[in-house]
């Protein structure tokens, strides 16, 4: 199991668009990919649901938590998605 704080940087948060970015990475590994908010909400990174219901706005940060066979390469490319700011 792997994990890493990151920063939300665009600037709206986790609304819709952002949630389908973040879901269609985690989507590409096999790993189980979850992320804690501050206020210790966990959600399943693979859900838009799940994303949504987290309510994180722009600034705030998220704990990445992957686990399984692909977590380094999954764990790298959803910080590397969040950072680049999820196609906004």
């Amino acid at each position: 199991m792997v994990s890493k704080k990151v920063k939300i940087v665009n600037a709206t948060g986790l609304h819709l668009r952002p949630a389908g970015v973040l879901c269609e990475t985690a989507m590409k590994y096999k790993s189980k990919i979850t992320f804690t908010t501050d206020n210790n909400y966990e959600a399943n990174a693979k859900s838009v649901l799940g994303v949504l219901g987290a309510c994180v706005k722009s600034g705030e940060e998220i704990v990445i938590t992957c686990e399984g066979e692909d977590e380094n390469e999954a764990l790298a490319d959803m910080v590397s998605s969040i950072e680049g700011g999820l196609g906004e």
